[in-house]
């Protein structure tokens, strides 16, 4: 049996698919031969009808043969695909991680606040701390802490409020900035990401081998890997950190500070020193008598970013035009649309904002999306150094009608 519908053909192992106006045309050549010929070819009868479904049907498989055929491909892989690529190099997709938020804890001078001590928010979520941390002179100090529930829950200023875990000398909790949202399981962008960083793993005495060992602690939302190699100290992005002479700076974002420590230690070269504000002791067991050495790594502090965003004025509008744009924005910052989210050490513009806006309603229709570190801002873009953990509420997006 023949047919005049033309067929699927590979280039180079890549499918190649044929036009569906090609394919309507042989499936009506198809129709017509068997019933003998002089068939009406118009769409509008039942044989037209019957021509464009079987189009249909035929364009519908082909789709999906292209895209089981992409799935061997890491950079499109996704679902149970992308988990077989990614299990070549041992990896499994990360299932969740709970949202992570900077609190400032107030108490008597001296207090040791140990790692895991445990605070609750407004909304009954509990968080662990992921660091021990000791009260200065002054009587506060930042500590971050992690939801204990995985997933993208929202910890809003202020929400983190209560010790849940008494600690003589620790008084009272509050966190200044929203918390960066968890995940409930890793993105394919994500996984992708995290699979590229991976092969890294296995080598030493690079920044690629440190950040794919510290991205696969469990619970590590984010991390940077940056170093000096130089003589002198020296002044790094867009908040100048500095960076001592022949060392690394390793900023992380969520996981235990114990495995976060003995993963940079793992992978660091001898002799090279650290910059940060968390310093943890790990063990070198490979003696006897295990060897004590000191890691530090930087906890980046929450940074809040603002955004002003000014729509088009129309009756046309939906009425809760101002949260719909307000979550659009939310939902772009945090790469739940599909793209990158925002994070240490990047710079994030405008532009990024406009296509999940407009896409909330046809009438929608963005004049300028501006940003910035301060309210009420006037620049399109926003750099946050490697010391900044980018966060974002509803209550720092202003929305204009114009």
């Amino acid at each position: 049996m023949t047919t005049n519908v033309p067929a699927i053909t590979w280039v180079n192992g890549s499918p190649v698919l044929p036009a569906e106006q090609d394919i309507l045309t042989g499936v009506q050549a198809d129709i017509n031969t068997a019933f003998g010929g002089g068939v009406n070819s118009s769409l509008q009868t039942p044989q037209g009808q019957l021509a464009q479904t079987e189009t249909a049907i035929i364009g519908e498989k082909n789709n999906e043969i292209a895209y089981i055929a992409n799935q061997v491909n890491p950079a499109m892989a996704s679902g149970i695909w992308q988990d077989a690529i990614g299990y070549i190099y041992f990896l499994t997709r990360i299932p969740g991680a709970g949202t992570v938020v900077n609190a400032t804890c107030n108490g008597a001078v001296g207090t040791v606040i140990p790692a895991g001590s445990v605070a609750q928010d407004t909304s009954g979520y509990l968080y662990s701390s992921l660091a021990a941390a000791t009260i200065p002179a002054g009587g506060s100090v930042t500590v971050q802490f992690q939801n204990q529930t995985q997933g993208a829950i929202a910890c809003s200023i202020g929400a983190l409020n209560k010790i849940y875990t008494a600690v003589a000398g620790w008084n009272t909790i509050t966190n200044p900035s929203a918390g960066v949202l968890g995940n409930t399981v890793e993105s394919r962008a994500a996984f992708e990401a995290r699979r590229q960083a991976s092969v890294a793993v296995n080598s030493l005495n690079a920044n690629q081998s440190i950040l794919g060992a510290v991205l696969s602690v469990p619970n590590v939302i984010e991390a940077v890997v940056v170093d000096n190699p130089s003589n002198s100290t020296v002044s790094y992005g867009s908040t100048s950190y500095s960076l001592a002479p022949h060392s690394i700076c390793v900023s992380v974002a969520g996981g235990a500070s114990s495995a976060v420590a003995q993963a940079i230690w793992s992978n660091k070269p001898p002799g090279c020193g650290y910059n940060g504000n968390t310093t943890v002791t790990v063990y070198d067991t490979s003696y006897a008598t295990p060897i004590a050495y000191s890691v530090t790594y930087l906890s980046p502090a929450s940074t809040p970013a603002y955004f002003v965003v000014d729509i088009k004025n129309s009756p046309l509008l939906p009425a809760n035009i101002t949260q719909l744009v307000q979550n659009a924005v939310i939902q772009s910052f945090n790469g739940q649309d599909g793209g990158i989210a925002v994070g240490i050490n990047t710079t994030t513009y405008s532009g990024r904002y406009y296509a999940n806006i407009n896409a909330i309603n046809p009438n929608v229709n963005v004049i300028e999306v501006y940003l910035g570190l301060s309210a009420s801002p006037t620049t399109l873009s926003i750099a946050f150094g490697i010391d900044q953990l980018p966060t974002i509420a509803a209550s720092q997006i202003v929305v204009t009608l114009v």
